[in-house]
């Protein structure tokens, strides 16, 4: 049996060399490496859904979806609870009318009217508070042959208005106060001339069907008059403006614009009625244009 051959143990150079061997190929791997992620980590990012980061301990963002909703007017279903139960009759509680106010309001008992007494001829809202929450409180007028009443509802309704509520029979009250109208911005008395005459011949088309409305109208500018014609005539009482330029004797440079109310006199068949519109006009080719109007049952821009 031959005898074992012993080997040399490594020297330091040896293992130097051993070791820098390998770290040679360790870091050919993880080139390799890196360069079989980059493609893999390239597609990951394309079809990785976005990520919202919240900071800790701030508040996650509001959905805009309810900001913007104001709450819903109940006005309307308070007037047509008012009517029924305003005309409904405690001793008669089959009536459509005393069915009609316990559907609306099932909480909310029925009055007893005086005989011969007489039901409203009009049940009006006339005002609306929203109090806080789904609170409301809504004021009504009922118009009988010798006078108004005013009675005020309270009332809980949902922000879309799909659920609301009568929480409590109505409060006989006073009348809303008439609160002062505010300073008129329109101070400049206009003379007759060619506003005014524009004014006329453009309402006069506007409301008796008497020529072309758009022949009196501002370039992009579009209005369609009445249809049927409703007035005979139309007679401009006054006419004041905002800007001194609209008093002006001719008319002025291009672009000039003007904002002036008219108060003006339709005569139809059933008699004169007084009514006022809000225009502006634009100055162009030494004449006066509509190029705007903002009352009197229409607008144009």
């Amino acid at each position: 049996m031959p005898a074992p051959t012993l080997e040399a143990p490594p020297t330091a150079a040896g293992l130097d060399l051993e070791r820098t061997r390998r770290i040679i190929r360790l870091g050919r791997a993880g080139v390799w490496a890196c360069l079989l992620a980059g493609p893999a980590a390239l597609a990951l990012a394309l079809t990785r859904p976005p990520v919202t980061v919240v900071t800790q301990g701030a508040p996650a963002p509001a959905s805009n979806a309810g900001a913007a909703v104001a709450p819903a007017d109940p006005s309307g279903y308070v007037a047509e609870f008012a009517d029924a139960w305003l005309r409904s009759d405690a001793d008669a509680p089959a009536s459509a009318s005393a069915l009609r106010a316990l559907r609306l309001a099932p909480g909310v008992a029925l009055p007893e009217p005086a005989g011969g007494a007489k039901a409203p001829q009009k049940v009006t809202a006339v005002r609306s508070v929203h109090r806080s929450g789904s609170q409301w409180s809504v004021t009504v007028a009922a118009q009988y042959a010798d006078g108004v009443r005013y009675f005020a509802v309270p009332v809980a309704a949902s922000a879309s208005g799909g659920a609301i509520a009568v929480t409590g029979p109505p409060a006989l009250v006073a009348a809303p106060t008439v609160a002062k109208s505010a300073p008129s911005a329109y101070r400049v008395e206009v003379p007759d001339g060619p506003l005014t005459d524009t004014i006329r011949d453009f309402l006069t088309a506007y409301l008796a069907g008497s020529g072309e409305v758009d022949r009196y109208l501002a370039p992009r500018t579009s209005l369609a008059a009445l249809t049927p014609a409703v007035a005979d005539q139309v007679d401009v009482e006054t006419v004041t403006a905002r800007e001194k330029a609209a008093a002006a004797e001719h008319v002025p440079s291009d672009s000039t614009r003007v904002h002036v109310t008219a108060s003006v006199s339709a005569h139809t068949t059933s008699g004169a009625w007084p009514l006022a519109y809000e225009l502006t006009l634009a100055a162009r080719g030494g004449r006066w244009e509509i190029s705007a109007l903002t009352s009197g049952g229409g607008a144009a821009k």
